[in-house]
Order: structure tokens, then sequence, then C-alpha cells
């Protein structure tokens, strides 16, 4: 590869990965703020528990949109474009969330605070849908054959960093300021530094190309002629089935390690709110890391030889830091970098998905399945996990070592690249 073109590829990669972790704070940084949120845009006169539950609601909703968002962007990004999609998503996203900084609350207009702040949340999940997919299809298509996963790697840890930038903001807001001075409107603050980050991100991508892949497609007129969405169905059975499994590790991984663990440690072994906190900021950097590495590491030695060490390592950090919670709480933080590496374990579904349909309905296949496995799973997980803890503090981990199977039975099962994309990347490499 000529240097100017690894340059540009570079180039390609850092801004969209850039732009994934803008999108991705955007997104998560609501759940950071629930309870505030709950307190502000619902009636005080219901009780804390029912403002919560229907404050979460409203998180769930941005998932639940994700399945038709994602299928609707996807389309257009086969048919038109990856670029045209990858900026959209960044603009939806974006403007809800400069807006839910300045909505107003329950106490001035009603009833209408929360029915504004669930359309913000519908938009957002909308964006969310294409966000990723796009991401991973971009970045793959760019890179060409034999550094999908490093590309894939350096997307999925763009998306991991949105999340340790909420969590951090987060951090420093409660740290910073009284419980009274946050709902007074410093809660605003992150919304509105989202907006202007998800803006800037818009403005960065217009530097973006479209991929090689799409365009030699394009000139081959090789377009897919039928709905993209009825050809995945009709021709791409087991590619969706192999994705969807995949996907359930991925969700599974994140939700219990990243987003669930820092609250049942702190509820089951009495671990300080503010450690698990800086403890769960050392687990998100971890992620970031492993998943780039573990993404080069697939490009190497194959997907299928990565994924058994891979998930060893998620089972085994994961039992460790729960362990370690029980017996020695000084080691959480560090037992929590290794779980985060763990979970970097992730990073082998989207470098499945894109291997997993070929190049005319890529975007399609990679959404619909990452998007449905997502709605599920994200709507069961937090509440089989959250039931079955009361029974057994160590559930989270046992239901991890589940899904691990799962994991490995994907990537054995997982659908070689289609002829016709190697055609193409090899066409375009020569």
């Amino acid at each position: 590869m000529s240097q100017p073109r690894a340059a540009s590829q570079i180039r390609m990669l850092t801004l969209a990965s850039l732009g994934g972790a803008l999108e991705f704070y955007d997104f998560v940084i609501f759940v950071f703020l629930t309870s505030v949120i709950s307190k502000l845009f619902f009636a005080s006169t219901l009780p804390e528990w029912v403002r919560q539950t229907e404050t979460f609601g409203l998180f769930a909703a941005g998932y639940l949109v994700r399945p038709l968002g994602g299928i609707i962007m996807a389309h257009f990004g086969d048919t038109r474009g990856r670029k045209r999609m990858f900026t959209l998503s960044v603009l939806l996203m974006a403007i809800p969330t400069l807006l839910i900084g300045v909505l107003p609350t329950y106490q001035r207009i009603g009833i209408a605070a929360p029915l504004l702040l669930l359309l913000m949340r519908v938009v957002q999940g909308t964006a969310l849908g294409g966000e990723a997919p796009g991401g991973w299809v971009f970045g793959a298509e760019h890179a060409g054959a034999g550094r999908t996963g490093l590309a894939v790697g350096m997307l999925t840890s763009g998306l991991s960093m949105g999340i340790l930038l909420g969590s951090l903001v987060a951090v420093i807001i409660n740290v910073a300021f009284t419980p009274a001075q946050i709902a007074a409107g410093m809660w605003r603050v992150p919304f509105l530094i989202g907006g202007v980050f998800g803006l800037t991100a818009m403005y960065l991508r217009q530097w973006l190309e479209e991929t090689p892949i799409f365009q030699e497609i394009r000139k081959r007129a090789a377009l897919s002629r039928e709905l993209p969405l009825r050809a995945v169905l009709q021709r791409h059975t087991k590619s969706i089935l192999v994705a969807m499994m995949s996907t359930v590790s991925l969700m599974a991984t994140i939700v219990v390690v990243i987003l669930m663990t820092p609250s049942l440690l702190h509820q089951f072994f009495a671990i300080p709110i503010r450690s698990m906190q800086i403890a769960n900021l050392a687990g998100s950097l971890g992620l970031c890391v492993s998943t780039v590495a573990l993404g080069a590491a697939s490009d190497r030695f194959g997907l299928r030889r990565v994924a058994i060490p891979a998930f060893i390592l998620l089972v085994a950090s994961t039992y460790a830091l729960y362990l370690g919670a029980e017996h020695a709480p000084s080691w959480v933080l560090p037992l929590y970098l290794i779980a985060g590496l763990g979970a970097g374990s992730s990073v082998l579904t989207p470098i499945l998905m894109v291997h997993a349909f070929p190049p005319e309905v890529r975007f399609t296949g990679v959404s619909f399945s990452y998007n449905v496995g997502c709605a599920i799973v994200g709507g069961v997980t937090p509440i089989l996990v959250s039931y079955l803890s009361h029974l057994n503090r160590f559930s989270p981990a046992h239901y991890l070592a589940l899904i691990a199977i799962l994991g490995i039975t994907a990537a054995a099962m997982n659908p070689s690249s289609y002829r016709q994309s190697e055609s193409v990347a090899k066409d375009l490499a020569a």
C-alpha cells in the first residue's frame, strides 16, 4: 500500500472514530443523569421509584426504535452511499441532545415536558441505529482486505470512548457541584456540551470520502436492484442467525460489565459509589484499548483463534472482579481494568458481521442483525441479571459464562467473507 493511501485511510478512520465517540457520548449521558432527570421531568407527587422507572423507560425508548432507524438508514446506505448516512446519523443525534439541554421541566410546562423528552430520545435512538453499523461498514471498507479487524477495532474503541467520556463528565459534575446546584441547572451542561460535540463531529465528517468498495460496486452497477432488507432476509438467513448470536454476546458483555456492575458491586458488597465510578472509568479505558488490540489480532490469527482466549479472559476477569469485591475491595480498580480488557471480546461481533454479508447489502445485513439483537438483549439482560443477582451475587459472572459459550459458537460458525466481497477488495488493493 502506498504511503499517501495509508495516510488517507488513517485519517478516515480517525475522523470516523472521533465522530462515533461523540455520538455515543450524546446517547449515554442521559443514563448517567437519570436521578436528577426523574425529579425534574415527572410530577413530584409520584413516588420516587415510579419516576425512576419512567425515566429508565425513556432511556429504553431509544433502544426500541433502533431497529427501525437502523433499517431505514441502512437501506439508503446500501443504495445511496455509506458516507451520507454516516454523516446524517451525527446530525440526528446532535440536535436532540442540544434541545434536551434547553427543555423546560415539568414544573414549567407539565406533561409536555416528559413527552418532549421522549421525542428527543426517539430521534436519538433512530440515529444510533445507523451509527454503529454504519461506522463498522465504513471502516472495514476503507481498510480493505487484511486490515478489517484493526479498522473495526478502532471504530469500536471510538464508540467505547464515548461511554468513557460520558461517565467522566458525570463524575466531574457530581464531584464539583452539590445536588441542589445540579438540579438548579448544571444538569443541562453535559447535554449542551454533547450537542456542540455532535455538531463538531458532523462538520469533521464532511472530510470523509465514500468507501472504495461502494464506489467500485456502483461502477459495476452491482447495487442491489431489490429492497436490500428483502434480499438479506431471503438469501442470508444463516448470516443473520450467526450475527444475532454474536450480538447477544456483545450486548450482554457491555451491559453487565460496563453498565450494571458498578451499581451491583455497590449494592451487594457496600463498595462506595464514588470508588465504583472511578473503577468503572478504568474498566472503560481497558475496553477502549482491548478492542483495538483484539481487532488487530483477528487480522493476524483469524477470528476463531482469537475468540476462545478472548472469551476465557472475559469470564475469568469477571469472576475475579466479583470475588475481589467480596474478599479484597481495595483490588477492585485493577480488577475492573482487567475485566474491561476482557470485555474487548465484544469487538469480535462487528468483525464477524462485516464479513458475513456481501457489499451490496452489507449495511442492511449488519444493521438489521445488530439492532434487532440489541433491542431484544438490551431489554432482557438488565431485568434478568438484576433478578438473578438477588438469588446469587455471582449471577452476573455465571450469566457471562453462558454468554461466552454462545459467542464462541458464533465465531466457530462464522460465515466466510463472500467471494464477491473479496474480489472487489482484491481489485482495489491491486
